[in-house]
Protein backbone atom coordinates (compact mmCIF):
# COMPACT_ATOMS: atom_id res chain seq x y z
CA UNK A 1 0.00 0.00 0.00
CA UNK A 2 1.34 3.08 -0.76
CA UNK A 3 2.52 5.68 2.28
CA UNK A 4 1.75 8.96 0.13
CA UNK A 5 5.16 9.63 -0.27
CA UNK A 6 7.09 9.96 -3.75
CA UNK A 7 9.19 7.69 -4.01
CA UNK A 8 12.86 8.64 -5.69
CA UNK A 9 13.84 6.15 -8.72
CA UNK A 10 16.16 4.35 -7.80
CA UNK A 11 19.93 5.47 -8.73
CA UNK A 12 19.08 8.83 -8.66
CA UNK A 13 21.30 11.04 -6.11
CA UNK A 14 19.28 13.09 -3.78
CA UNK A 15 20.02 17.02 -3.74
CA UNK A 16 22.94 18.42 -1.94
CA UNK A 17 23.94 21.63 -0.49
CA UNK A 18 25.60 23.73 -3.77
CA UNK A 19 29.32 24.95 -4.03
CA UNK A 20 28.26 28.25 -4.11
CA UNK A 21 30.28 28.88 -7.01
CA UNK A 22 33.75 27.90 -5.41
CA UNK A 23 34.51 25.25 -7.89
CA UNK A 24 34.52 27.82 -10.64
CA UNK A 25 36.10 30.62 -9.00
CA UNK A 26 38.74 28.02 -8.52
CA UNK A 27 39.51 26.92 -12.04
CA UNK A 28 38.85 30.95 -13.36
CA UNK A 29 41.90 31.65 -11.07
CA UNK A 30 44.25 29.54 -13.01
CA UNK A 31 43.82 31.48 -15.90
CA UNK A 32 45.03 29.97 -19.28
CA UNK A 33 48.22 27.61 -19.65
CA UNK A 34 51.03 29.24 -19.30
CA UNK A 35 53.93 29.12 -22.61
CA UNK A 36 56.04 25.96 -22.34
CA UNK A 37 59.33 28.37 -21.79
CA UNK A 38 57.39 30.25 -19.25
CA UNK A 39 57.37 26.67 -17.10
CA UNK A 40 60.44 26.19 -14.90
CA UNK A 41 60.40 22.82 -15.46
CA UNK A 42 60.07 22.51 -18.90
CA UNK A 43 62.65 21.94 -21.42
CA UNK A 44 61.96 25.06 -23.42
CA UNK A 45 62.37 27.20 -20.19
CA UNK A 46 66.20 26.09 -19.79
CA UNK A 47 66.46 26.73 -23.34
CA UNK A 48 65.34 30.31 -22.87
CA UNK A 49 67.84 30.89 -20.64
CA UNK A 50 70.24 30.06 -22.62
CA UNK A 51 69.01 32.69 -25.96
CA UNK A 52 68.86 34.98 -23.48
CA UNK A 53 72.24 34.89 -21.97
CA UNK A 54 73.65 34.52 -25.15
CA UNK A 55 71.80 37.90 -26.73
CA UNK A 56 72.89 40.05 -23.48
CA UNK A 57 76.49 38.66 -24.41
CA UNK A 58 76.46 39.98 -27.35
CA UNK A 59 74.56 43.33 -27.01
CA UNK A 60 77.26 43.67 -24.19
CA UNK A 61 80.19 43.13 -27.10
CA UNK A 62 78.21 45.65 -29.32
CA UNK A 63 78.37 47.81 -26.53
CA UNK A 64 81.87 47.47 -25.72
CA UNK A 65 82.65 47.50 -29.61
CA UNK A 66 81.30 50.64 -29.79
CA UNK A 67 83.21 51.97 -26.81
CA UNK A 68 85.96 51.33 -28.91
CA UNK A 69 85.20 52.72 -31.78
CA UNK A 70 84.36 56.57 -29.82
CA UNK A 71 87.76 56.22 -27.97
CA UNK A 72 90.22 54.72 -30.67
CA UNK A 73 89.02 55.79 -33.51
CA UNK A 74 91.17 57.18 -36.51
CA UNK A 75 90.78 60.56 -37.62
CA UNK A 76 88.93 61.01 -40.50
CA UNK A 77 91.15 60.36 -43.70
CA UNK A 78 93.82 58.88 -41.30
CA UNK A 79 94.99 55.43 -41.93
CA UNK A 80 96.57 52.50 -39.48
CA UNK A 81 99.78 51.05 -40.37
CA UNK A 82 100.26 47.48 -38.56
CA UNK A 83 103.07 45.02 -38.60
CA UNK A 84 106.83 45.16 -36.97
CA UNK A 85 108.44 45.69 -40.65
CA UNK A 86 105.66 48.36 -42.01
CA UNK A 87 105.89 50.72 -38.89
CA UNK A 88 109.69 50.22 -39.13
CA UNK A 89 110.07 51.22 -42.74
CA UNK A 90 107.19 54.28 -42.17
CA UNK A 91 109.62 55.53 -39.26
CA UNK A 92 112.76 54.97 -40.67
CA UNK A 93 111.27 57.44 -43.83
CA UNK A 94 109.85 59.94 -41.18
CA UNK A 95 106.21 59.30 -41.62
CA UNK A 96 104.50 61.92 -39.46
CA UNK A 97 102.94 59.68 -36.74
CA UNK A 98 100.14 60.57 -35.01
CA UNK A 99 99.73 57.59 -32.23
CA UNK A 100 101.67 54.73 -31.69
CA UNK A 101 99.59 51.68 -30.54
CA UNK A 102 100.99 48.81 -28.47
CA UNK A 103 99.63 46.00 -27.40
CA UNK A 104 99.98 45.64 -23.70
CA UNK A 105 100.83 42.04 -23.28
CA UNK A 106 103.76 42.33 -25.51
CA UNK A 107 105.38 44.88 -23.20
CA UNK A 108 107.96 42.86 -22.36
CA UNK A 109 109.41 42.21 -25.99
CA UNK A 110 112.60 44.25 -26.12
CA UNK A 111 112.47 44.40 -30.00
CA UNK A 112 109.36 45.49 -29.82
CA UNK A 113 109.81 48.44 -27.28
CA UNK A 114 112.73 49.64 -29.04
CA UNK A 115 110.85 50.14 -32.11
CA UNK A 116 107.79 51.88 -30.06
CA UNK A 117 110.63 54.02 -28.46
CA UNK A 118 111.72 54.96 -32.38
CA UNK A 119 108.05 55.75 -32.93
CA UNK A 120 107.18 57.80 -29.73
CA UNK A 121 110.77 59.61 -30.44
CA UNK A 122 109.72 61.50 -33.26
CA UNK A 123 106.32 63.22 -30.66
CA UNK A 124 103.55 60.87 -31.21
CA UNK A 125 101.64 59.63 -27.61
CA UNK A 126 101.96 55.92 -26.86
CA UNK A 127 98.35 54.35 -26.17
CA UNK A 128 98.60 50.75 -24.76
CA UNK A 129 95.36 48.53 -25.89
CA UNK A 130 95.10 45.40 -25.80
CA UNK A 131 95.28 42.08 -28.51
CA UNK A 132 91.43 42.22 -29.21
CA UNK A 133 91.33 45.86 -29.51
CA UNK A 134 93.94 46.25 -31.42
CA UNK A 135 92.61 43.08 -33.78
CA UNK A 136 89.33 45.03 -33.86
CA UNK A 137 90.99 48.45 -34.74
CA UNK A 138 93.17 46.80 -37.74
CA UNK A 139 90.24 44.48 -39.17
CA UNK A 140 92.16 41.21 -37.67
CA UNK A 141 95.01 41.98 -39.42
CA UNK A 142 98.51 40.58 -38.68
CA UNK A 143 99.55 43.52 -36.09
CA UNK A 144 102.08 42.08 -34.24
CA UNK A 145 102.09 43.97 -31.10
CA UNK A 146 101.89 47.26 -32.76
CA UNK A 147 100.59 49.77 -34.79
CA UNK A 148 100.82 53.55 -36.16
CA UNK A 149 98.12 55.93 -36.73
CA UNK A 150 99.21 58.32 -39.97
CA UNK A 151 97.54 61.51 -41.74
CA UNK A 152 96.73 61.01 -45.09
CA UNK A 153 99.17 59.98 -47.66
CA UNK A 154 100.68 62.89 -49.40
CA UNK A 155 100.38 62.49 -53.16
CA UNK A 156 103.77 63.31 -55.68
CA UNK A 157 103.67 65.84 -58.66
CA UNK A 158 104.11 63.43 -60.96
CA UNK A 159 105.40 66.25 -63.39
CA UNK A 160 107.79 67.46 -60.94
CA UNK A 161 108.90 63.77 -60.22
CA UNK A 162 109.58 63.30 -63.67
CA UNK A 163 111.58 66.71 -64.16
CA UNK A 164 113.45 65.54 -60.66
CA UNK A 165 114.59 62.29 -62.54
CA UNK A 166 115.62 63.62 -65.44
CA UNK A 167 117.99 66.43 -63.80
CA UNK A 168 119.39 63.64 -61.46
CA UNK A 169 120.26 61.81 -64.52
CA UNK A 170 121.91 64.73 -66.35
CA UNK A 171 123.69 64.73 -63.34
CA UNK A 172 125.23 61.48 -63.52
CA UNK A 173 122.49 59.73 -62.25
CA UNK A 174 120.24 56.59 -63.47
CA UNK A 175 117.99 56.75 -66.14
CA UNK A 176 114.31 57.76 -65.09
CA UNK A 177 112.21 54.92 -64.53
CA UNK A 178 108.62 55.45 -63.72
CA UNK A 179 105.37 53.32 -63.41
CA UNK A 180 101.99 53.86 -64.44
CA UNK A 181 98.62 51.76 -63.40
CA UNK A 182 95.49 51.78 -65.72
CA UNK A 183 92.61 51.32 -63.43
CA UNK A 184 94.31 48.64 -61.04
CA UNK A 185 92.20 48.95 -57.84
CA UNK A 186 93.54 45.97 -55.74
CA UNK A 187 95.02 48.00 -53.14
CA UNK A 188 97.05 44.41 -52.59
CA UNK A 189 98.59 44.99 -56.57
CA UNK A 190 99.51 48.68 -55.75
CA UNK A 191 101.18 47.22 -52.43
CA UNK A 192 103.09 44.88 -54.61
CA UNK A 193 104.25 47.08 -57.45
CA UNK A 194 105.30 49.59 -54.97
CA UNK A 195 108.06 46.83 -53.41
CA UNK A 196 108.97 46.08 -56.81
CA UNK A 197 109.21 48.87 -57.76
CA UNK A 198 111.83 50.06 -54.95
CA UNK A 199 113.85 46.99 -55.32
CA UNK A 200 114.30 47.82 -58.87
CA UNK A 201 114.96 51.27 -58.93
CA UNK A 202 111.72 53.24 -60.33
CA UNK A 203 111.44 56.64 -59.32
CA UNK A 204 107.76 56.77 -58.69
CA UNK A 205 104.31 54.80 -59.56
CA UNK A 206 101.62 57.14 -61.36
CA UNK A 207 97.90 55.91 -60.51
CA UNK A 208 94.76 57.83 -61.38
CA UNK A 209 92.56 59.61 -59.31
CA UNK A 210 88.92 57.44 -60.26
CA UNK A 211 88.65 53.79 -60.68
CA UNK A 212 91.71 53.08 -59.08
CA UNK A 213 93.55 51.98 -55.64
CA UNK A 214 95.08 54.66 -53.78
CA UNK A 215 97.92 54.65 -50.89
CA UNK A 216 96.25 53.17 -47.36
CA UNK A 217 96.65 51.20 -44.79
CA UNK A 218 96.67 47.63 -47.07
CA UNK A 219 99.43 49.12 -49.67
CA UNK A 220 101.64 50.01 -46.36
CA UNK A 221 101.49 46.30 -45.47
CA UNK A 222 101.62 44.93 -48.70
CA UNK A 223 104.84 47.19 -49.84
CA UNK A 224 106.65 46.28 -46.57
CA UNK A 225 107.51 50.00 -46.47
CA UNK A 226 107.83 50.71 -49.96
CA UNK A 227 105.23 53.30 -50.03
CA UNK A 228 107.92 55.59 -47.84
CA UNK A 229 110.88 54.73 -50.86
CA UNK A 230 109.02 55.52 -53.90
CA UNK A 231 106.31 58.19 -54.20
CA UNK A 232 103.45 57.85 -55.31
CA UNK A 233 101.83 60.30 -58.01
CA UNK A 234 98.08 60.91 -58.48
CA UNK A 235 96.97 62.18 -61.54
CA UNK A 236 93.46 63.61 -62.61
CA UNK A 237 93.74 61.96 -66.47
CA UNK A 238 96.03 59.54 -67.09
CA UNK A 239 96.15 60.25 -70.91
CA UNK A 240 96.82 63.89 -70.90
CA UNK A 241 99.47 63.15 -68.03
CA UNK A 242 101.62 60.32 -70.59
CA UNK A 243 101.29 62.85 -73.19
CA UNK A 244 103.05 65.41 -71.26
CA UNK A 245 105.93 63.00 -69.95
CA UNK A 246 106.31 62.37 -73.75
CA UNK A 247 106.87 65.81 -74.57
CA UNK A 248 109.45 65.94 -71.66
CA UNK A 249 111.44 62.72 -73.55
CA UNK A 250 109.91 60.13 -71.90
CA UNK A 251 108.92 56.81 -74.00
CA UNK A 252 105.80 54.91 -72.64
CA UNK A 253 106.14 51.03 -72.68
CA UNK A 254 102.58 49.64 -72.58
CA UNK A 255 102.61 45.78 -70.96
CA UNK A 256 100.03 43.83 -72.75
CA UNK A 257 99.83 40.31 -74.20
CA UNK A 258 100.09 40.16 -77.99
CA UNK A 259 103.05 43.40 -78.15
CA UNK A 260 105.11 43.53 -81.14
CA UNK A 261 108.13 42.98 -78.72
CA UNK A 262 108.52 41.50 -75.32
CA UNK A 263 109.91 42.56 -72.54
CA UNK A 264 113.45 41.07 -72.54
CA UNK A 265 114.09 42.41 -75.89
CA UNK A 266 113.37 45.84 -75.39
CA UNK A 267 114.89 48.31 -77.35
CA UNK A 268 113.78 51.24 -75.37
CA UNK A 269 115.33 50.74 -72.21
CA UNK A 270 118.08 52.59 -72.94
CA UNK A 271 115.59 55.93 -72.40
CA UNK A 272 113.63 57.58 -69.73
CA UNK A 273 110.90 54.80 -69.85
CA UNK A 274 107.42 55.06 -68.39
CA UNK A 275 106.08 50.91 -67.67
CA UNK A 276 101.93 51.53 -67.87
CA UNK A 277 100.60 48.26 -67.03
CA UNK A 278 96.68 47.68 -67.45
CA UNK A 279 94.11 45.89 -65.07
CA UNK A 280 94.36 42.35 -64.85
CA UNK A 281 91.62 40.61 -67.43
CA UNK A 282 90.10 43.86 -69.51
CA UNK A 283 94.18 45.21 -69.84
CA UNK A 284 94.89 48.19 -70.85
CA UNK A 285 92.41 50.81 -72.44
CA UNK A 286 91.87 51.45 -75.62
CA UNK A 287 92.97 55.36 -75.11
CA UNK A 288 96.10 54.65 -73.20
CA UNK A 289 97.08 51.54 -75.16
CA UNK A 290 97.54 54.65 -78.26
CA UNK A 291 99.30 56.54 -75.91
CA UNK A 292 102.23 54.12 -75.96
CA UNK A 293 105.24 54.21 -78.16
CA UNK A 294 105.43 50.81 -77.93
CA UNK A 295 103.75 47.17 -76.69
CA UNK A 296 105.89 44.82 -75.01
CA UNK A 297 104.72 41.60 -73.51
CA UNK A 298 106.07 38.43 -71.66
CA UNK A 299 105.50 35.34 -73.25
CA UNK A 300 104.07 33.11 -70.76
CA UNK A 301 102.68 29.39 -71.18
CA UNK A 302 99.62 28.64 -73.60
CA UNK A 303 97.37 27.43 -70.24
CA UNK A 304 97.58 30.91 -68.55
CA UNK A 305 95.38 33.48 -70.42
CA UNK A 306 97.44 36.71 -68.69
CA UNK A 307 99.54 37.37 -65.10
CA UNK A 308 98.42 39.50 -62.60
CA UNK A 309 99.19 43.11 -62.69
CA UNK A 310 101.59 43.11 -60.30
CA UNK A 311 103.25 40.12 -61.36
CA UNK A 312 103.70 41.20 -64.72
CA UNK A 313 104.71 44.70 -63.88
CA UNK A 314 107.52 43.38 -61.43
CA UNK A 315 108.98 40.89 -63.82
CA UNK A 316 108.90 44.03 -66.30
CA UNK A 317 110.60 45.89 -63.45
CA UNK A 318 113.35 43.55 -63.09
CA UNK A 319 113.68 42.85 -67.06
CA UNK A 320 114.64 46.27 -67.66
CA UNK A 321 116.42 46.74 -64.44
CA UNK A 322 119.32 44.04 -65.90
CA UNK A 323 118.93 45.41 -69.48
CA UNK A 324 120.76 48.85 -68.24
CA UNK A 325 123.06 47.01 -66.04
CA UNK A 326 124.49 45.55 -68.85
CA UNK A 327 124.51 48.71 -70.21
CA UNK A 328 126.30 49.95 -67.32
CA UNK A 329 128.77 47.43 -67.09
CA UNK A 330 126.81 45.58 -64.43
CA UNK A 331 126.73 48.09 -62.24
CA UNK A 332 123.73 47.58 -60.63
CA UNK A 333 123.31 46.23 -56.68
CA UNK A 334 121.39 42.89 -56.84
CA UNK A 335 118.43 42.46 -55.08
CA UNK A 336 117.72 39.03 -52.90
CA UNK A 337 114.71 37.88 -53.51
CA UNK A 338 112.39 37.50 -50.69
CA UNK A 339 114.63 39.34 -47.89
CA UNK A 340 112.55 41.86 -46.44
Amino acid sequence: MGDGRTRRPKGKKRATVGSGGNNRRRLEGKGPTPKAEERVYHKAYKEKQVRDARKAQAEARERSSFKLRRDLHTAPGHELICGRNPVREAVRAGVPLTRVFMQTSAVGDERLAELVAQATALGAPLVEVSHGELDRMTDNAVHQGVAIEVPPYEYADAIEEAHAALERHEAGGPLPLFVALDSVTDPHNLGAVLRSAAAFNADAVIVPERRAAGVNATVWKVSAGAVSIVPTARVTNLASTLDELKKMGYFVVGLDGGGSTTVENLSLADTPLVLVTGSEGRGLARLIRDKCDVIASIPIAARMESLNAAVATGISLYQVDRIRARMNGGDNVSVEAGSR
